[in-house]
């Protein structure tokens, strides 16, 4: 039987080309065919995962690094139905950009849910979630048509033409004035952010709404048996441009004649940097005071903080104690969970949610909508707690709400548990940054015996402690910090002239003559302590910090690359019996990153070395063409690529 790849990675960046064109006709049914729903293998082909090594290569010592197994399995380029991923709706050329890649962020979400239930090569399994963002890439399908059309029923024996939800009906994502934009995800928010237009149409009595197309809008939380439910049925596949009354309604020509009146929100007054931040996407609150009027040195204050003032938002600490109301909130929480850590068993999640030895905290928003939540083991007893589960939800991560549950999260625990002041956790690759920014260091203070045997190790993850200080108050560190900064310039005041500014020279006003200028004759030069000496020196200098940024990008990358996976960890006797009689200098990529770590590397060229050294290792030891050495040399182009790019910034 033959067998093909298919790509197992789900991000976007590590993806060539064709490889996204790949995952996007695998949900996208064929142009040409009635019964094809999707690309898929015919049936003598086998599909493979191209991130895992040959089956035999941990068994068969003697096959190790050969290519036998490798050799001529290429890609998935053809569906069974003969057609390939264009006719599957993968033609960048004609969807545009935009489109293409929209297509290509639903495929990959579709695929991470596949990994997670073990389903990324079952082309035939499928589920309401997985229907559900299938419906969300046919979105566009339909749009070539004009808007004028009368819509057709679709034939039901076309899996592409298919009724459609109203969730999903092509002519939501077109006609924004008419509905909002369909949820792909439970994590969308609709009520939030909502332009005033909409708002107040949304508002409108139902006997003054547009008839065709229109959506109503039910309370998310009436009961099956309230009259707010309306019955679902499938919206058309054109709708008629607004016209007559329903256009002059939307433009704002004549009010509507209601009983009931309708209420109009009356803008205030916004200043020019409002205006700015508004023109740029941002949202704006007029009613609110700028923060810097409070201290100088304070930086605007995030939506989550507004938010949480406000009481859209509020954070619940809560336990599996029985309540219905507790049981609401884990569920909740476990499902955002598994959604942001899609890498994590869904059992395991659960079944650490709803420990009775576990304790949450979380974001809920208008109600118990959690929309971030952090899950952890306490160790009274030996003065620390385990960071099991921490996320936001991906569409919030922006206002700041990671930051905010951190700091009342240790506020929390201060009050808990007052004599607790150590917090441990596992973070992967992706998350190290976020954790470094709220006071989590690598470096392990805490003495192993004890930590060790109360919390569970996680492969692949980097282990990173948090001590409190007992004098901080974590939900005001904000305002700790903008006094201390202001009290720092008061002193550089009192000591230096820098915050004097100067007027512009006269040269260089409009409509002044171009001219020479004598150093002597700008204001606050001399005072600076310039000298012409310090003019004469040319070119970039290249400090160790420059070169340790780079070192720490390039490994970074190095990391992520699709062709990493191979020299991520130190190479297993198990493996390779032999490996360290060959290899005399061994070398991968958490080696690496151990030592820049520690700060062994003295120069870039040292660490350029030992990057060198994997490459020349794995040729070394496999054979010219095997598929490691395929790796090693793609690994390597990307490598010296972006340590040209780094070196010329």
């Amino acid at each position: 039987m033959m067998r093909t790849l298919y790509p197992a990675s789900n991000t976007l960046d590590a993806l060539s080309d064709d490889l996204i064109a790949l995952k996007i006709a695998r949900h996208t049914p064929c142009s040409l065919c009635i019964d094809c729903p999707g690309l898929h293998p015919p049936s003598d082909i086998q599909i493979l995962r191209d991130d895992l090594p040959p089956e035999n290569s941990l068994t068969d010592l003697v096959q190790y690094g050969s290519d036998e197994e490798d050799n001529g399995i290429t890609y998935l380029r053809h569906c069974g139905c003969g057609h390939d991923p264009q006719q599957h709706g993968a033609n960048e050329a004609e969807l545009g950009k935009e489109e293409y890649t929209r297509r290509a962020n639903i495929a990959l979400r579709i695929d991470q849910h596949l990994e997670v239930l073990s389903k990324l090569l079952d082309f035939a399994y499928s589920d309401a979630e997985v229907s559900a963002l299938r419906d969300g890439i046919r979105l566009a399908i339909s749009l070539a048509s004009p808007l004028t059309e009368p819509a057709a029923s679709p034939a039901p024996s076309s899996p592409r033409q298919k009724p459609l939800s109203r969730g999903s009906s092509p002519t939501d994502e077109d006609l924004q004035p008419l509905a909002k934009r369909p949820r792909l995800s439970e994590e969308d928010d609709e009520d939030e952010d909502q332009p005033l237009a909409i708002t107040a149409r949304m508002n409108l009595p139902s006997s003054s709404r547009p008839e065709n197309g229109a959506r109503s809008h039910p309370s998310r939380y009436a009961g099956k048996g309230t009259s707010t439910m309306s019955t679902a049925k499938t919206a058309p596949l054109s709708i008629s441009p607004p016209s007559g009354d329903i256009l002059a309604e939307m433009n704002g020509e004549f009010s509507v004649q209601s009983t009931s009146e309708v209420a109009v929100k009356v803008e205030e007054q916004m200043d020019e940097g409002q205006l700015d931040r508004l023109a740029t996407g941002v949202t704006v609150d007029t009613a609110i005071a700028s923060s810097s009027s409070l201290y100088p040195g304070m930086k605007p204050e995030k939506p989550s903080a507004i938010e949480l003032r406000r009481g859209v938002i509020q954070i619940i600490p809560v336990e599996n104690d029985g309540h219905p109301r507790s049981h609401v909130i884990l569920t909740n929480l476990k499902t955002l969970f598994r959604k942001q850590l899609p890498v994590m068993p869904r059992e395991y999640i659960a079944r650490l949610v709803f420990d009775s030895n576990s304790k949450c905290l979380a974001i809920c928003k208008r109600g118990y909508k959690v929309v971030g939540g952090i899950c952890y083991r306490p160790f009274p007893h030996r003065g620390f707690a385990e960071i099991v589960f921490f996320a936001t939800a991906s569409i919030s991560q922006e206002k700041g709400y990671g930051g905010l549950l951190m700091d009342h999260f240790k506020a929390h625990i201060r009050r808990t548990y007052p004599d607790m002041m150590h917090f441990l956790t596992y973070a992967d690759n992706f998350a190290v940054g976020y954790f470094k920014k709220q006071g989590f260091s690598k470096e392990i203070t805490l003495d192993r015996s004890v930590w060790a045997g109360y919390i569970k190790d996680y492969e692949g993850g980097t282990i990173m402690q948090c001590t409190m200080l007992r004098r901080v108050d974590y939900t005001v560190t904000r305002e700790i910090i903008a006094q201390q900064r202001e009290a720092v310039l008061a002193k550089i005041r009192q000591m230096s002239r820098c915050h004097e500014v100067y007027p512009g020279l006269p040269q260089f006003q409009d409509g002044a003559g171009e001219g020479v200028v004598d150093y002597r004759d700008v204001p606050g030069l001399s005072e600076s302590g310039w000298t012409p000496e310090m003019s004469t020196s040319s070119g970039k200098p290249v400090t160790k910090n420059t070169e340790l940024s780079i070192m720490n990008r390039l490994l970074s990358e190095m990391q992520n690359h699709a062709s990493s996976w191979p020299f991520r960890e130190p190479v297993k006797l198990s493996d390779a019996v032999d490996y360290y009689d060959v290899i005399e200098q061994p070398m991968d990529l958490r080696t690496m990153g151990e030592k820049l770590e520690a700060g062994k590397y003295a120069s870039l060229d040292e660490f350029t070395d030992d990057a060198q050294l994997i490459f020349d290792n794995c040729r070394f030891y496999n054979i010219e063409d095997s598929m490691w050495c395929k790796h090693a040399n793609r690994l390597e182009k990307a490598f010296k690529e972006s340590l040209a790019r780094l070196r010329d910034v």
